[in-house]
């Protein structure tokens, strides 16, 4: 199966120029984009969609290029929103172009080879031309009834209005494909579906200005069965900064994963093979609640994200904060990422330390104090995962793992946490 065929099993083909050219084209070496602005100091687990399909196709024998918009992050893109967005100073552009740099060169090969990986930032082209040039060289190109009739425009103009910073996106995108063809005979720009317009347009400025040809495709958007937002939990935004979403909370995301999306999961993100995955499918129908399937997502992203050492060390987590592992045996920065998402009470060091009946009742497991001793007379009641008998039990400062931390358990799968701060 060719690259084009593997990405459409996968479900990653939305739309592409000329299929039947570019597969055609990919008989041989070629070098393609994505591009990606610093809208936030780390990239997403959305990203991510993209930034694979970009290493599947070096992983073909292609040269990829990642492409970290200095320039077009000053500016920002109105794709999908109602609004303007907030102008982040040249500081602050330059410090997420440095750390997002960082990160998508972690998912490519910079080695000696034929197709090793190019970085580059379209600060270096766009900053050296003055605002006639631009306008005289690139502008001149661009018809403004073609450039209202883009989505993100047109959607815009309906929402009340868009500025004419970042109705130039669609230009500074554009001018990108153009020096990249440049610079570096660069014919595939790959991106998310809702980058189709600015795609284009940066083809038809390549045949404008250097009567050349290239390639689109884009990859849908991906969504969830139920409708909400992919990336998304309750606390905000799946990162890939593993001090903005702990290795821990990146882990659990996808183990959480619905069963209804978990093998379309494994197909947008996993490189296992059709088989391997066709295989983990049939397991998951025979037996969902193994959840092989959502282990196997989980392990392989948190390893090529986080580190197959970091993998290991939330897998033990996880399974010691119920019992089938040593609490004692994990770090502080791991048992903190393990325990942050659960209800949670504080105690100061200097007050005395309550009973474990107080302070279950304080994290708002139970609904009160007596039916925090009921679960104790019940014989379900847990501290650092060794059960207790009696209601009037008081931790000692001794029971907080890591000197800090100590961890409830009501029954079976009811956890809380208590902080010594």
């Amino acid at each position: 199966m060719n690259l084009i065929d593997d990405l459409r099993w996968r479900g990653l083909v939305a739309q592409s120029t000329d299929e039947v050219a570019l597969q055609d084209a990919m008989k041989n070496p070629m070098t393609l984009y994505v591009g990606f602005d610093p809208t936030a100091a780390s990239l997403h687990v959305g990203n991510l969609v993209v930034l694979l399909v970009l290493r599947r196709f070096q992983l073909a024998g292609h040269t990829p290029i990642a492409l970290v918009g200095g320039a077009t992050g000053l500016v920002g893109d109105p794709s999908g929103r109602n609004d303007e967005r907030t102008l982040n100073s040249t500081e602050v552009v330059e410090e997420w172009v440095s750390r997002i740099r960082k990160q998508v060169s972690a998912f490519l090969s910079f080695d000696e080879a034929p197709n090793k990986a190019i970085v580059v930032n379209n600060l270096d082209w766009t900053s050296p031309l003055s605002a006639i040039e631009f306008l005289r060289d690139i502008g001149k190109h661009f018809s403004v009834n073609q450039m209202l009739s883009k989505d993100s425009v047109s959607s815009r103009l309906e929402a009340g209005g868009i500025s004419y910073t970042e109705f130039s996106y669609q230009v500074l995108q554009s001018f990108d494909y153009l020096e990249i063809f440049r610079r570096h005979n660069c014919t595939l720009q790959l991106g998310g579906s809702d980058q189709w317009g600015n795609i284009v347009a940066g083809l038809d400025l390549i045949r404008r200005v250097e009567s050349g040809s290239g390639h689109a495709l884009t990859v849908p958007l991906l969504t969830k069965s139920d409708g909400t937002k992919f990336g998304k939990t309750a606390s905000g935004s799946v990162w890939l900064d593993p001090a903005m979403t702990s290795p821990y909370a990146f882990f659990q995301y996808w183990l959480n994963t619905d069963d209804k999306d978990v093998v379309n999961f494994l197909k947008v993100f996993s490189f296992k093979t059709h088989e391997e995955i066709e295989e983990l499918e049939r397991s998951h129908l025979a037996n969902p609640g193994l959840r092989e399937a959502h282990r196997a997502l989980a392990r392989e992203l948190t390893s090529l994200v986080h580190t197959e050492e970091t993998t290991t060390r939330v897998e033990s987590a996880a399974r010691a904060l119920f019992g089938q592992g040593d609490l004692n045996e994990l770090d502080e920065e791991t048992l903190s990422a393990a325990l942050a998402e659960l209800p949670r009470t504080t105690i100061s060091k200097d007050q005395d330390i309550p009973t474990w009946v107080d302070l279950l009742a304080a994290t708002g497991v139970v609904d009160s104090k007596s039916a925090a001793r009921r679960i104790v007379k019940e014989g379900g009641a847990y501290l650092n995962n060794e059960k207790i008998s009696g209601e009037d039990f008081v931790l000692q400062k001794t029971d907080f793992l890591c000197g800090k931390y100590a961890l409830l358990r009501k029954g079976k799968r009811d956890l809380a946490a208590v902080e010594l701060a």
